[in-house]
């Protein structure tokens, strides 16, 4: 990153332009927050306490809770911290910190789902296979990947965005540091980097989505091959939830990140960021204790346990 930048900090827009939005804008960031947290931590004790849960399957299900839970803490309380004590100051470094954090967590909720879809084909087409190759080691080193992948996709996305010069204009319209409005601040030409960007997120996510579609394309083609219909819903029940979370992350990222850069628009950019980064990482749990019945069983088991 140049020593030449010469701005300190940035001023973060926050939730809504609107002074008379703030309040109820930070409420329902606020709920959708501690229902994140309260969801996700659930699902971590459930998985960790009840020894029906330690397949590979919440193995992996519970480091993307643990994911989704760190996801919306790198944004929402800083935001609305700002927006309660009406001072959107965040500090260039801070700002540096946030947007590795976030594209980490993000880069690396991709490859872990990738896995995940990876878990689901060996179990339904390679069942008696499945225990032998899908070994604690190996969800182990698929989860590590995942992270040392996202860090290392980060470092790169930061220092491509930071490398600019930042000498004038300072406010940020977002309610968190993300690269397409900061690049639109730099006093230098940003449109190389923005394209580099651009092109380097969207092989990373393409292939990791190409990855996954293939996983259930071996799935379903495997699942129509069963005969019975009890059969062909059992089969898919175990990857419903996973295909559920699969839709929401993709459709919800891809629309804000894979659009030209020359269609950015601040407004927009910011309502997008809103679903991909706040609301998926809040749903996941939902969409696993509505779908999975292990998961509902032991949930009730760790909000009842006398029972």
């Amino acid at each position: 990153m140049t020593n030449e930048t010469s701005v300190t900090e940035f001023i973060l827009k926050g939730f809504s332009d609107i002074p008379e939005l703030r309040l109820v804008s930070s409420s329902f960031f606020l709920f959708i927050y501690l229902f994140s947290l309260l969801g996700n931590i659930s699902i971590i004790a459930a998985v960790t306490r009840d020894s029906h849960l330690q397949s590979p399957m919440y193995f992996f299900l519970k480091n993307l809770s643990f994911l989704d839970m760190c996801y919306t803490s790198v944004t929402i309380p800083k935001a609305l911290v700002n927006s309660l004590m009406g001072s959107n100051v965040i500090s260039f470094w801070e700002c540096v910190a946030q947007l590795f954090l976030f594209v980490m967590l993000c880069a690396s909720e991709c490859f872990l789902l990738t896995s995940m879809a990876y878990d689901r084909c060996l179990a339904i087409h390679k069942p008696l296979l499945y225990g032998v190759i899908m070994s604690r080691k190996l969800c182990t080193e698929l989860v590590t990947v995942a992270w040392l992948s996202g860090a290392l996709y980060a470092s790169f996305h930061t220092i491509n965005t930071f490398s600019l010069l930042f000498c004038g204009p300072n406010i940020i319209d977002h309610f968190f540091c993300d690269s397409s409005p900061i690049m639109r601040l730099s006093c230098s030409d940003f449109h190389t980097n923005e394209e580099v960007g651009f092109v380097v997120g969207g092989c990373i996510i393409l292939s990791a989505f190409a990855l996954t579609v293939i996983s259930y394309v071996v799935i379903i083609s495997t699942i129509v091959q069963i005969h019975s219909a009890g059969g062909r819903w059992k089969a898919f029940s175990t990857c419903s939830s996973h295909l559920a979370t699969v839709t929401l992350f993709y459709a919800t990222g891809s629309v804000a990140y894979l659009r030209p850069t020359s269609q950015y628009s601040p407004t927009q950019g910011r309502l997008l960021s809103v679903f991909y980064s706040v609301l998926t990482p809040s749903l996941n749990p939902l969409v696993y204790c509505l779908r999975n019945k292990d998961m509902q069983v032991a949930l009730k088991k760790l909000l009842a346990p006398s029972n």
